[in-house]
């Protein structure tokens, strides 16, 4: 099992949220391209009617990508989104680089999903198109063999 990179970014202008005071509960990190685009606006919005179900597993749901936290204050608002979305903005993309998921060519996140055990352990990993939604599934599927006691080792 790989250790997950801690990180500390903005989750609200003036806010901080770090990966240290999540620990003691699974966590989804949603890394994706940008606030108001088409597909990262359909994956966000599916993630959020989806909410209670990760919560069943008493998962935490954290977005992030290199939008600022005012940007993200005004996209989560508009978009009535019930978790945290964190601004990997500066120094631009440190937490997606540290990850493996930042696209340079872009100057943006790619879409990738991880999810961590309560220890911030990397359990499950994925990483898709960008104009494709992953949907909810394999993040289900590997926070239900979390609880179950299965090891689902990164691929």
């Amino acid at each position: 099992m790989k250790r997950a990179p801690d990180f500390r970014l903005p989750s609200a202008p003036g806010k901080f949220l770090s990966l240290e005071e999540l620990r003691g509960r699974p966590v989804v990190l949603v890394f994706y391209p940008a606030d108001w685009s088409p597909v990262c606006g359909d994956q966000l919005a599916l993630y959020n009617e989806v909410l209670p179900e990760f919560e069943k597993y008493g998962a935490q749901l954290v977005g992030i990508s290199v939008d600022g936290p005012w940007c993200h204050a005004a996209y989560a608002e508009s978009r009535k989104l019930r978790f945290p979305l964190l601004a990997d903005f500066e120094p631009k993309g440190a937490v997606a680089r540290s990850y493996g998921v930042y696209d340079a060519r872009a100057g943006t996140t790619e879409r990738a999903l991880f999810v961590l055990d309560g220890d911030g352990n990397i359990r499950w990993r994925y990483v898709s198109d960008p104009r494709v939604n992953p949907g909810a599934d394999g993040i289900l599927k590997a926070l239900e063999e979390l609880q179950s006691g299965g090891v689902h080792e990164p691929a």
